[in-house]
């Protein structure tokens, strides 16, 4: 079943969705929790070479799972799995197809109209990543140039927003998801790609000739992650945050970071070798869903 289809399904289901009440009486009727991960995001939420999603935010939304099952005496409760993208994850939150997204989800204002978010788990910035023939120092060089951005991500919002504001004449394109953008500056069908640079790094390493690309000295945004759940469901949310703070003052979630960042990870054995920033240090230690990018600086 297409991610599509599961979108026009969940829509269909909404009313059925609102008459079940709040998210914890849903998950304990369907006797499930959905989790939603993303398939070529890593090392948050991607796919392993046995076709199984594995990720730095898996494992968090998987202990946020567990804490579910407490909170509902459940401990058979089932966890399922559905892939997400960025224009389809807000969608299948809200119509209560999924029921925690653990992808790379920039918590903003605008999406906090939208969604809940968990307190925040990671913080990153949006840059440019080009082939080091390019020489980009500035946003100003990629003037009547192309930069492609996932369509729905909030990094072709900062693009778009900022090459309006100052008139640069950018040409910029949204695209279905990361591998995509990324192979379109690789063979030369866009000057720049732009997302979090925490990604922008994971594909260099991955890529087939990592020395021909470079990135950007300058960010364009901070970016909060955080996993998203539905709005206006405080109980649930409850859960939720508790879980995440609990993670985060125990310490568990620098062994959960330390597995993803700073060793190799699956599939092929690449170390990231991303120490935790000062800012998710601080995001950490005093756990926030703020939105607000000054917070994490």
């Amino acid at each position: 079943m297409t991610v599509f289809l599961k979108v026009a399904m969940g829509v269909a289901a909404m009313s059925i969705f609102t008459a079940q009440g709040q998210t914890l009486e849903k998950i304990k009727t369907d006797g499930a929790i959905t989790l939603g991960y993303r398939e070529s995001a890593a090392p948050f939420s991607y796919l392993d070479d046995k076709q199984q999603p594995i990720g730095y935010s898996m494992d968090i939304c998987l202990k946020i799972a567990d804490a579910v099952k407490a909170a509902l005496k459940m401990p058979a409760l089932k966890v399922n799995l559905t892939p997400v993208g960025p224009s389809t994850r807000i969608p299948l939150i809200s119509n209560g197809t999924v029921d925690l997204e653990c992808g790379v989800s920039t918590n903003n204002a605008e999406r906090q109209k939208q969604v809940a978010f968990a307190p925040t788990t990671f913080v990153t910035g949006t840059r440019l990543m080009f082939k080091k023939t390019q020489h980009v120092e500035a946003l100003a060089d990629l003037k009547g140039k192309s930069v492609v951005s996932p369509s729905g991500s909030s990094n072709i919002k900062v693009v778009m927003e900022l090459n309006n504001a100052k008139q640069l004449g950018i040409n910029v394109a949204g695209v279905q998801d990361l591998p995509e953008a990324f192979l379109m500056v690789e063979t030369g069908r866009a000057v720049a790609f732009a997302t979090d640079d925490v990604l922008i790094y994971n594909m260099i390493a991955n890529a087939k000739s990592p020395a021909d690309f470079a990135v950007s000295k300058f960010s364009l945004s901070t970016e909060p992650y955080g996993i998203m759940m539905r709005k206006g469901d405080p109980g649930f949310k409850k859960v939720v945050d508790d879980a995440v703070k609990a993670i985060a003052k125990s310490g568990e979630i620098d062994k959960i970071y330390a597995k993803w960042f700073t060793a190799p990870i699956p599939p092929k054995g690449i170390n990231l070798s991303m120490p935790m920033s000062a800012n998710l240090k601080k995001a950490l230690a005093n756990p926030t869903d703020s939105p607000d990018p000054k917070d994490y600086e």
